[in-house]
Order: C-alpha cells, then structure tokens, then sequence
C-alpha cells in the first residue's frame, strides 16, 4: 500500500466504488480505496437494486440517467459483462388526481432533462402490469428505462475499471484515526500503516458517524431496518413472455420487481424501527437483522390486495438489513461542513440505483470545485448545527413511511417540529400563523382565517389564495408585519473587510458608512455561487446578509478564500438575531411612532442601515425591501425580539397595522423581479445570463473574472425572463418544462400568483432566441400546455417609486 495518495476515499460500497471510478474518470489517477472489510459487505450486498429514472428535482434526474448510461455500458462490456435488467419499465401508482397532477409535472420536469415518462390511467396500469388489481386505482407515472442490477457485480466492475486506469483498492483495510495537518491535508491511519492524503472521502454508508467522529463531524444519517422478501415461482410471471415491470405503491407502501420467474417484495412500513442508534457491533459484516414479518403485516396485506398473486405464492427468501436515510431523505454528497480537503457521499438510500450519478458529480466537484449541475439538493451544507441525533432518528423514520409519497407544493411534515424557533414564534401560533420550516425554523407562511381554516395540498391553486390575496392588500395599501428567522447574518471586522469583499464579489461593493449594497460572488468557473447584501454600520463593522439555508455554505466560501495575511475576521450571528420586516405606504409612520429619530426620506432614504430603538429594544434597521413597497428590515437581538414585536403591533393599531407571511412575500418578489437563491440563482448559470449584468464589473478583478471572460466569447447559453400563464387553474412549478412548437425551450425555476398585478408569474431560464419581451411561448403545467407571454421582468412598480417613497 503506497503512504501517499492525492484522495483517500473510505467505503468499498457502491458510494465509494463509484467516487473512485470517477476520480479516474475526471483524471486524477493517484487515488485509493480503504474498505474495512470485503467490497459491498456493508448496505450495498443485500439491496435491492432498482435502477429508476425518477427524480423530485431536474438534478436528482440528471444523475440517475448518467447512472442508468454507465450501467447500461457496463452490463456491455465483453470483457467483464454485469447482469443489468435494462429497460423492464416501471410504474408508480396513484389513487388521487392530487398525486397525478404531482406525475404530470414530474413528466414535465424530466422532459427538460431529455428523460421521457408518461402519465396513464388504471386500465394502462394493469395492461402493462397483468399482476395488478384497478380497485382505488387512478393511474400512474410509467419510467421505460426503469430496472434492476446486481450489486456485487456493478460495485466490482467499478472498482477494476478504476484498477486500470491507476487507482488503488485496498480491502480488510479499516481506518482507525484521522488527523487533519496544518496544510489540511489528511493523515490516514490503518494497522497496515498511514496514508497521507490530500484530500479525504467518506462513503462508509450505515458507519458513516463512526468515521465522521474521527474527523470531529455528526453527519444528520440514520439507519432503517428495512425488510423484502422473495417469492416462489409465480406461473403468470414465467408464461408473460417479457420481464414484469417495476412497481411503487404509495397506497399501500410497498414496492416489487421481477426475481427470476418470481417477485421480490419490499415493504414500508409505518410500524418501522431504526438501527445502529447506540453503537454498531464491529462485526456486523455481510449481516441482516432478524426477521419481523409481522411488522408488515398490514402493508403486505394492502399489497396482496394490489397484487392478488402474492396470497397465492410462497415466500422463498426474507432479507431484513440496514439503510441510511438523512434529514430530507435526499443524500449528503459535496463538502463536509466547516471542513477542508473534506468530502462526504453518504445517507444514499437508494445507493445502488442513482449511485453512479452521484459519484459523478462527486468527483466534478473535488476535481473542478464545481460539477455540471447545481448540486444544493444534495450539498452537505444545506443543513446546519440543528441536525442532532435525534432530529434525524425523526425525520428518517418519516420519510421512511412515506418513502412513495413526494412533497407536494407548500407541505411541511411534522416530525421533529418545532426545532428551531424564537420567542415569537407560539405569540404568531396564538395569532394563528401557519408555519412553514426554513433550515429547521419555524417561519410563518400566512395567518389562517379561522381556527379551524386547513389547506388541502396540491399542484393547484387552493383554498389559500384568498387569504395571501388579503395579506398582499395590506402591505400595499397600508402596513404589515411579519418575523423572519433564520436569515444568515455574518459580522465582517478588520481593516481588510472592504478588500476582501471587493475581490470576493463581481460588482462593486458599497464602503459607505450607513449605507447598504447589493452583491454577487461567483465560483471559479463564472457561475453565481452566492447572493448577499452588505451593511456598513457607522461603527465600521460590516453585516453580510444572505439566503437562511447559506449560513454554512456562504461560511465554507468566504474562509477559504481568505489569505493569510488579510486581517478581517467572520462572526455569525445568525441564531442570535431576528428579522422584523415593516412593510407598506404606512411602514415609516408606524416607525416614527415607535422610534427616535429622523426617518424621513431625506434623512433615511432607501438602502440606508442605522441602529436604532425599537420602544427599548435595540436594533438595525435597514431601508430595504424585498415586497415592493417602502419597507425596513428591523433586525433585533432574540432577547429583545418580543419587546420589539410587541412596541410595533402596538404603534401600528392606528394604521390598519396586519401580520403576513412568507407565502405573500413569494408573491410580491416575484412581481418585482426579485431572485431566489437555489431556484434562480444557481450554479448552472453566469451573472448575465442571470441578468444580473448592472452587478458585474469588469473593470476590477474578482473571483471567477478569467472564466467570466471565457464565456462571453460563446454568449450567454440560457436568459432568465419572466412570464405571464394564461391560466388561473394552478401555478407554474420549479422544474416544469417550457416549449415552443413542441420542442423544450427553457424550465420554470419558481412561480406563483401575483395579487397586485393579476397576472400568473414564473421566471425561468429559455434559449436566448425565445426571451425577447412579446415572445409567445407554452408552459407544461399539470399536463397542461398553457399558453404564455414573456414580459418585462419586474412588471409592478417598475420605477421603483414605492420602496424609495
């Protein structure tokens, strides 16, 4: 075993058997593997490998068809052919139009991707599958390219095609410490002797905390007991004369393949248990947990019921082993949090089936920084310090339950709530505020009208359009209030503070005492990687303000572009400080009511910062607005953040003075042009094509300048725009696919209805040739191709009189 290797990676799963393959494949080649045991004696031998095209976000289905392209070609390879069942197709069921309105636009969002579904009704269903009953049967979502693979086989041909190309593989090869050097590079420890890497993987699956420890980290992965069985032979299965298709049951929470002339049947049940929460024996390898078929009891009887072959056959196999489930269910796959050098693939729940597209990615990002599609769906970073053991125990076990049942629009789930909240938060409850979660915070959506006022789910436009309709009137005609926590807030010290953000931001970056900015950073490749507002108090001190799920990610950008001799320090302030925002034509009276000071125009004009009292609670107020209308960000320290409330509530009773939510403030941004981080602005696109061109100047040097420059020779590739839909039957959805004459054009990033202007909005990113203002386009929205209009993008106020009135 060499003592030096550029990347170490742990875990010989199919997480880390495809890292390494890929590493080669980006073309670094001095790179190893460490796996404790044998290749796939962990998570990875007794899955039950299906291979499906499905995906929540156009990412997700990005990665799962470079996955099925790699497996198809390895199961091709003459000299060391995989068994790859390629193309048996599969359906996911549906017994509400709820959950077919979801199919259609997952359709929709997979089109984008050149990922072809189809949407079909009962009888398609069971036609296709002669196995299936129609009873409470509406339809579902058919993937051609679904299928199965062997495990065993898949991980060893990755790991000899990485052999080949130069890396090393290593197996009965525990790590026992790691110790990061002052270079940050890692010394790896095993009893046959240490590694010195630069660069460090964990891909140690179900183990994943038992490395995570050695590197000081808690990684938000638990473990499932997760239970299938194989059946005998099943007659109808061996005269069909073609391989059943694949199914996905949400109704009754099972799934099942085609194993040899039988089935194999796995099962979600609600009953469920999670495993390895106090310790994992060490010589838990190539193991399975007993047996427990009557945990499944009722799930396997809703699958008998779907499938009434299953009572008629007997069971040959039952296989009961460990899964690794996150906070979200969605994988850890990028940067460890607060960690150089260091790098995690982990929490794959379904590894076997997508594990090559994450791999892939995985090995853009270590060897380019960055990977060819925005991966903040499956980033490390997007959750914080709140995703304690018991957090994630929670939230597996839910999403394990609903394993077949995607989010719908606007669905927050309740396991684990609250965790994060302010002194405000059961005060807005008492008010009768619905909340929605944000990086773990409780965060107002919108006041319900009643006590008893409940919202049905939905890709359509529901029962609460009327009341965000209501709160949208208050802030434009008279004032509202609302909290907004969580908001990622960064104190910036030191004499090079204004240095380090002008090279770290393209444009130009407000020195001004009192004053505040707007900016853009980009990675190396001249892509945006980050939006913030500067604020220069008189002081000297400087507050970075951005998205509230960036606090790690924007944290992990800003120290290591740092240099040693810049004498700036970063303090976050983030869980210590809460958001009142004023907003309204009657925000600065309120205000005035309540604070000394000049607050005039004159005096505080728009993109000012001052501190302030708020009655007797200290604060910083910033003249900004992210509505529309003349607005302040009253950021105040969580001690004092009901005083404030409460002095603010009571100025306002004169002026008509209504809370309203995070739902309106979606409404309102989007009718001002407004940019969301993670669904407009995203890794994939320049800062022009973002049109973000006025925060650009390329006069001065920045982080991502040469690459920028690069780019303009070839044009912009994509142009966001905003439209206008043609319908008031539902919104536009992330992800949902833009045509013209047929052929996809661009995809939607956000929508929603704007109240003020009457029109149905989205924003999204179109083929240049298609985004000149008048352009008639089609939306895909539901199954529905509605006719839309490209307009001038901010189509309220489009002076902005009101925010600087």
């Amino acid at each position: 075993m060499r003592s030096t290797a550029r990347v170490v990676v742990i875990g010989g799963g199919i997480a880390g058997c495809s890292a390494l393959y890929h590493l080669t494949q980006e073309g670094w080649t001095d790179v190893m593997l460490l796996e404790r045991n044998e290749l796939t004696s962990g998570t990875t031998w007794h899955s039950a490998a299906q291979v499906t095209n499905f995906g929540m976000n156009q990412t997700m289905v990005g990665l799962k068809s470079h996955s099925i392209k790699l497996y198809k070609e390895l199961s091709e390879d003459p000299e060391y052919p995989i068994n790859y069942h390629h193309a048996d197709g599969g359906i996911r069921l549906a017994n509400t139009q709820a959950q077919m309105d979801g199919y259609r636009h997952f359709a929709s969002m997979a089109r984008g991707m050149d990922v072809e579904f189809e949407v079909i009704d009962a009888k398609e269903c069971a036609r296709r599958h002669p196995l299936l009953a129609t009873d409470n049967l509406v339809g579902g979502l058919w993937d051609p390219m679904d299928g199965d693979i062997d495990p065993a086989q898949l991980c060893q041909a990755l790991a000899r095609r990485a052999r080949k190309a130069g890396a090393e593989v290593h197996r009965n090869t525990p790590v026992t410490a790691l110790i990061q050097q002052a270079d940050d590079s890692w010394i790896i420890s095993t009893p046959k002797g240490d590694v010195h890497a630069e660069i460090v993987v964990n891909a140690c699956g179900y183990r994943v905390n038992e490395v995570g420890a050695m590197m000081g980290v808690h990684h938000p992965v638990a473990s499932m007991e997760h239970q299938y069985f194989l059946t005998e032979e099943i007659p109808a299965i061996k005269d069909a004369g073609h391989r059943m298709p694949l199914i996905r049951c949400p109704i009754s929470d099972y799934y099942s393949r085609q194993e040899k002339n039988g089935l194999l049947v796995g099962f979600y049940e609600q009953d469920c248990k999670t495993w390895g929460m106090d310790g994992i024996d060490p010589n838990f390898v190539n193991a399975l947990c007993p047996d427990d078929l009557e945990r499944v009891t009722d799930v396997l009887e809703g699958a008998m019921e779907r499938m009434p072959a299953l009572a008629e056959v007997g069971i040959h196999t039952v296989v009961n082993g460990p899964i690794t489930y996150t906070i979200d269910g969605a994988p850890l796959v990028g940067p460890i949090p607060g960690k150089r050098n260091a790098f995690c693939i982990i929490g794959l729940r379904a590894g076997l089936g997508e594990g090559g597209g994450h791999g892939w990615l995985l090995a853009q990002q270590i060897v380019h920084g960055e990977s060819c599609y925005d991966t903040w769906c499956i980033d490390p970073r997007r959750f914080t310090g709140h995703c304690n053991v018991e957090l994630t125990a929670l939230k597996a076990i839910e999403d394990y339950q609903n394993e077949f049942r995607f989010h719908f629009p606007h669905e927050h789930r309740p396991a684990g709530r609250p965790m994060k909240t302010t002194p405000l938060t059961p005060i807005l409850a008492s008010e009768g505020a619905e909340f929605g979660v944000v990086n773990g915070w409780e965060r107002m959506d919108y006041i319900k009208p009643s006590r008893d006022f409940t919202e049905t789910h939905g890709f359509r436009f529901n029962e609460t359009f009327d009341v965000i309709a209501e709160e949208v009137r208050a802030v434009q005609n008279s004032v509202g209030l609302t909290e907004v926590n969580g908001f990622n807030r960064f104190e910036m010290t030191g004499t090079d503070v204004h240095s380090f953000l002008d090279r770290m931001f393209c444009g130009r970056v407000t020195k001004k005492a009192g004053r505040v900015g707007l900016g853009y950073m980009l990675n190396h490749h001249g892509m945006v990687k980050s939006e913030a507002t500067i604020a220069n108090l008189p002081d000297g001190r400087v507050w970075y303000g951005s998205a509230a799920a960036s606090e790690w990610h924007d944290m992990d950008w800003l120290e290591a572009h740092l240099e040693d001799d810049e004498n700036v320090q970063i303090r976050s302030l983030t869980n210590e400080h809460t958001i009142l925002v004023l907003a309204g034509p009657k925000a600065r009276d309120v205000l005035c009511t309540v604070s000394r000071g000049d607050w005039s125009a004159q005096a505080f004009p728009w993109l000012s910062v001052r501190e302030a009292f708020i009655g007797i609670a200290p604060a910083v107020v910033m003249a900004v607005s992210f509505s529309g209308e003349l607005a302040y960000e009253i950021h105040v320290p969580n001690n004092q953040l009901y005083g404030a409330y409460l002095a603010l509530r009571s100025a306002g009773e004169d002026y008509d003075l209504r809370l309203f939510g995070s739902r309106a403030v979606e409404s309102m941004r989007l009718e001002k042009g407004y940019l969301h981080w993670k669904a407009e602005i995203q890794t994939e696109f320049d800062p022009f094509e973002t049109g973000l061109r006025r925060f650009v100047k390329m006069d001065k040097d920045f982080v991502g300048k040469a690459a920028l420059i690069e780019r303009q020779v070839s044009g912009v590739q994509k142009q966001l725009v905003t439209l206008s839909l043609k319908t008031r039957e539902a919104p536009a959805h992330g992800g949902a696919s833009i045509t013209n004459a047929g052929q996809v054009v661009g995809t939607v990033t956000s929508g929603d209805w704007g109240h003020r202007t009457g029109l149905n909005l989205a924003m999204a990113y179109v083929s240049p040739e298609h985004a000149l203002v008048g352009a008639a386009l089609d939306v895909e929205v539901i199954g529905m191709n509605v006719p839309a209009t490209v307009i001038a993008t901010g189509p309220y106020d489009p002076e902005n009189q009101r925010v600087k009135a």
